[in-house]
């Protein structure tokens, strides 16, 4: 089989369930942008190899590209899709994941600034991203139909990418980059 099919040359990408719709299209955007996420969690977990965040992370990327596939579908026809999409439950495990993630951590006295280690500025850079993919769902959210509980994980996930990127500085010894901000 080759990778290429030439159909989408005219700009066109087809939805499961036989609709065609532009590239550009703020659909295709949002689960692009679940993909890219997907993408730079894959990157922090090369980063963190054989640490316990990439046991945290692993799951996370099945989830998103069943959250990819959810989004890639003529919305209505998420049934025929025949895998357990996203559900209130993801959403909770990832609120435990934070908790998990947040013992021992020093209490939170500013802002926190990407970096520390590789790992952790990796996660932040995945937190952005997934950051960005809430902002699309919610937007198409007011156009088309997007199950909440998709708006919901992405919130989450952002939330658990922050702290695990401060566990991550924490399990290697390095603090956290504190913003001090510009004094006037």
């Amino acid at each position: 089989m080759k990778i290429y099919t030439r159909t989408g040359d005219d700009g066109t990408t087809g939805l499961f369930g036989g609709v065609r719709v532009k590239k550009g299209a703020l659909r295709v955007e949002a689960y692009g942008t679940v993909d890219e996420t997907n993408a730079a969690i894959g990157r922090a977990r090369v980063s963190l190899a054989g640490s316990p965040i990439d046991a945290v992370l692993a799951p996370i990327q099945e989830e998103l590209f069943t959250l990819g596939a959810e989004l890639a579908t003529v919305p209505g026809k998420e049934g025929s899709l025949k895998m357990t999409l996203i559900s209130a439950d993801d959403g909770a495990r990832l609120e435990r994941e934070i908790d998990a993630a947040e013992e021992g951590l020093a209490p939170l006295k500013s802002f926190v600034l990407p970096g520390g280690t590789a790992g952790a500025a990796d996660l932040h850079l995945a937190r952005c991203v997934a950051r960005r993919a809430e902002r699309l769902l919610v937007t198409l959210a007011d156009q088309e139909p997007v199950r909440s509980e998709c708006i919901v994980y992405l919130n989450r996930l952002s939330d658990l990418l922050f702290t695990l990127a401060r566990r991550a500085n924490h399990l290697a010894g390095v603090p956290d980059v504190p913003w001090i901000g510009r004094e006037r």
